[in-house]
């Protein structure tokens, strides 16, 4: 795992590339404080800051063919690169390290721009041609690893963080409004967005060359959930399902360094340290976050799981002060707008397994998306089970199925609860299904905007452009689409995902978003997932019943959440609160409705912590990360040099102009 940076131009000197590409690589040194090299011409410079995982003395980078023809600068790890290095070997091809990164890198040359789909795994990677000048960046089917570009004039920048371009004159950050709208409505950067203006995300499954003719971005692969379904028995997909899951965790405990687990206590990672153990040799260390308020905390599950399974368990406790002191620090590496805390915990968990010495976690993201964890998937089934005329008793048993870790989703509250999925199951209502309430839950926090656009313009636009893949799915199919590309990959593999565990120099690593696992998930049949229309990923249940907890097994669905607004609106709020949420800091951001924000800010603040809505809530941490945001990056305020400065005294290993291999820095 590491940081991947550089530019390419025709027409800038390239004598200050150098000083640019150290400059770029020293604000992501998080990522990869191991190595540091880079590779320039006169035309592009690349660069990496390397986390070593993988061949720890021979795959150093960038990296060259034996010809110094091509060179690599890459961030992540392909899981099947050892299968992918016997077919290129049966091809011809040789080569000097046991690194994934040579791999990927003789991949393309054989493949060219095929190649990416052949990738089991999450990357950014950037390929230069020194013959054709010719520069392509390309990155994983998920989203998983971030990789953003900016053009200027002549010169197209990219780098694993926004942070890199801080110090780059034809670069500023200012915000982009219609995408703030965006963002605040669906929570999350949809693909391409990041909140800023000329500075764009490269989409997951893309790919974008560079040469003399400009620039051209074309996506590699798709996502499909329109495979042919399994006609097995519930058995038999039992049986596969948990092959499937256990080849994938094997390929995924491939490293040179200790690879441990984060253990919730839920389904997903439980099964993941479950089988982690069983695969490996060696004792396997897991470790979770418990919170001292006990409305949140579920540290007994985590500890009775651990014990079970035989993990050497760490736990963090985290409270309320802990979650204010790291939120602008967990902000600071989102690079984007929040609507809820729980990344922060992460964030504060990564810097304590990297205090322990390990490098690298599995986790269980992706199993919801895939197998039908979500509660929105009951209700996407229950409001097309609506539309196509379910009667009345059907309809109580679906909606009494929803939710059953809030205490008001009860039988005595059913008719009310009614009223509201009776409001979207209308035709033209339900637009996107379960995701119109979600969506629809955004209003109070559009309202912090002045003359906020409409924000459904965006998702609208965006799905139309992926009509070919959109409009052919069922109403679950089209769910689980809309989440894969917004919540999975704008925030839970993004914000509380990689750059949590980056920000301390840790690499995530998903199971469950195996490529194989999704189409398998994906095959079959929705009530071997959905069982009923309320039991959600029953498959997952009956394939791993024996060997874990019944607690486990019979637990519903609990989202990862944390204490929000509440651990800001103490007595004794954080000093930062007061001052970017003052009037006259609000003020400097002009996109901003003062009024309501001065208004919203005001009610929070005097209100009971345990009546504070949901929307309200949502509304108050977008403010407060945005505020944050501005003062990092917007302004660059002298009072944040901290966060932001460049690091100081970085060891470069390679220089380019001669071409030669990066080296271990000492």
């Amino acid at each position: 795992m590491c940081g991947i940076a550089g530019l390419y131009s025709t027409k800038s000197r390239s004598d200050d590339f150098p000083a640019v590409i150290v400059d770029m690589l020293s604000r992501i040194k998080h990522r990869g404080p191991d190595e540091t090299g880079y590779f320039f011409d006169e035309t592009a410079v690349i660069g990496s800051v390397r986390l070593s995982i993988i061949d720890l003395h021979t795959g150093s980078q960038p990296m060259s063919d034996a010809g110094g023809r091509y060179w690599i600068a890459y961030n992540g790890e392909v899981y099947n690169y050892l299968e992918l290095k016997e077919e290129l070997k049966a091809r011809g091809h040789s080569f000097s390290t046991e690194s994934d990164t040579e791999v990927v890198l003789v991949s393309f040359i054989e493949w060219g721009l095929h190649a990416f789909k052949r990738f089991n795994g999450g990357f950014g990677v950037a390929i230069y041609d020194t013959l054709k000048k010719e520069l392509v960046i390309a990155r994983d089917r998920y989203g998983k690893r971030p990789l953003y570009y900016a053009t200027t004039g002549s010169a197209t920048y990219f780098a694993s963080e926004m942070k890199a371009f801080a110090s780059i004159p034809e670069i500023s950050f200012a915000w982009d409004r219609d995408e703030l709208a965006s963002i605040f409505s669906h929570w999350v950067p949809i693909e391409h967005q990041t909140g800023f203006k000329n500075i764009a995300q490269l989409p997951s499954s893309s790919c974008m060359t560079i040469n003399a003719d400009g620039v051209s971005i074309h996506p590699y692969d798709r996502l499909d959930f329109s495979v042919d379904e399994f006609k097995g028995s519930e058995q038999e997909a039992i049986e596969l399902t948990r092959e499937k899951l256990r080849e994938s965790v094997r390929l995924r405990l491939k490293s040179d360094v200790e690879v441990g687990v984060y253990l919730s206590g839920g389904l997903d990672s439980s099964i993941t340290s479950l089988l982690a153990k069983q695969l490996n040799s060696q004792p396997v260390r897991s470790f979770s976050v418990a919170f001292s308020d006990d409305n949140f905390d579920e540290s007994q599950y985590q500890v009775d799981t651990s014990k079970f399974i035989g993990t050497d368990h760490t736990t963090l406790r985290v409270t309320h002060e802990d979650i204010a002191r790291d939120f602008p620090h967990a902000v600071f590496h989102a690079e984007v707008p929040l609507f809820r805390t729980a990344l922060v915990p992460l964030y504060t968990l990564s810097k304590l397994v990297r205090e322990q010495g390990i490098k690298v976690v599995l986790t269980g993201e992706g199993s919801d998306e895939t197998f039908l964890g979500y509660d929105i998937f009951k209700e996407t089934n229950l409001l097309d089970r609506w539309l196509q005329g379910a009667d009345e008793s059907e309809r109580d048993r679906l909606t009494a199925g929803l939710y059953p870790y809030l205490k008001h989703y009860n039988k005595d509250n059913l008719r009310a609860i009614s009223g509201t999925y009776a409001r979207y199951a209308q035709p033209g209502e339900a637009k996107y299904f379960a995701h119109s309430i979600r969506f629809g839950n955004s209003l109070m926090a559009l309202k912090l905007l002045k003359d906020c656009p409409e924000p459904d313009n965006f998702l609208s636009g965006f799905v139309s452009q992926n009509s070919e893949q959109y409009d052919q799915l069922g109403p679950i199919a089209k769910t689980q689409w809309l989440e894969f590309k917004t919540l999975l990959g704008g925030y839970l593999l993004s914000s509380q995902g990689d750059r949590m565990a980056l920000a301390n120099g840790v690499e995530n690593r998903c199971p469950f978003l195996d490529p194989n696992l999704v189409a398998w998930a994906s095959s079959l049949p929705q009530d071997f997932r959905l069982k009923d229309g309320t039991g959600e990923k029953h498959i997952l249940k009956k394939a791993f019943e024996k060997e874990l907890p019944a607690t486990v097994i019979s637990r519903s669905k609990q989202p990862f959440v944390a204490p929000d607004a509440v651990v800001f609106l103490s007595k004794t709020p954080p000093d930062y609160v007061e001052s970017v949420l003052s009037l006259d800091e609000l003020k400097k951001i002009d996109l901003l409705d003062h009024n309501f924000c001065q208004k919203l800010i005001n009610k929070l603040s005097n209100s009971d912590p345990g009546r504070i809505a949901p929307r309200e809530n949502q509304a108050f941490l977008l403010l407060l990360s945005l505020a944050l945001l501005d003062k990092f990056y917007v302004r660059a305020d002298s009072s944040s040099v901290a966060l932001f400065e460049r690091v100081e005294n970085i060891t470069v290993a390679v220089d380019g102009r001669q071409a030669s291999k990066a080296v271990p820095s000492t």
